[in-house]
């Protein structure tokens, strides 16, 4: 195994890591500090929030031809989002969709695939899709636990 693949590794492994250590904090400060309904309603909006971070990477990496597809994936995120502040199962389902667009990026960037063919995308810096799709991921499966009690805030 060469030394770059072994750094890689490294890196991947530190970047997985990261991502559970974030969302277990998310998890607890979460539950800590807010009700179940204010819970839901702010990881509904950051998952707004987060969308928006790839269109800052198109910014600083100047690539214009992903204005396009990122501002569409900015929408459908942010409509998911919104939905979610009051349909728990959009936040289950939209936190994984949002995952699997950072490990997409992560390939593209670093890995030489494009699954869009003719359509960019922009270009992320190294691990960033690794430590968010392990975060998002860790969410959606927080979330489906938390259905039932945020569903019960809505209705008392």
């Amino acid at each position: 195994m060469s030394t770059s693949t072994i750094g890689l590794a490294t890196i991947i492994a530190l970047y997985v890591s990261i991502g559970v250590l974030s969302a277990a904090g998310s998890i607890y400060i979460s539950k800590t500090l807010l009700t179940p309904k204010a819970e839901q309603i702010v990881f509904a909006l950051f998952l707004a929030a987060i969308a928006g971070f790839y269109l800052a990477f198109t910014a600083y990496f100047g690539n214009e031809g992903a204005w396009q597809l990122e501002s569409e994936a900015v929408v459908v995120f942010t409509v998911i989002g919104l939905l979610g502040v009051r349909v728990p199962m959009a936040l289950v389902i939209g936190y994984p969709m949002h995952g699997i667009w950072d490990a997409l990026h992560e390939l593209y960037a670093h890995g030489g695939s494009n699954f869009f063919g003719a359509h960019a995308i922009t270009a992320i810096p190294l691990a960033y899709g690794v430590f968010c799709a392990t975060y998002d991921i860790c969410m959606g499966a927080y979330f489906y636990t938390r259905r039932g009690q945020w569903r019960s805030a809505w209705l008392s």
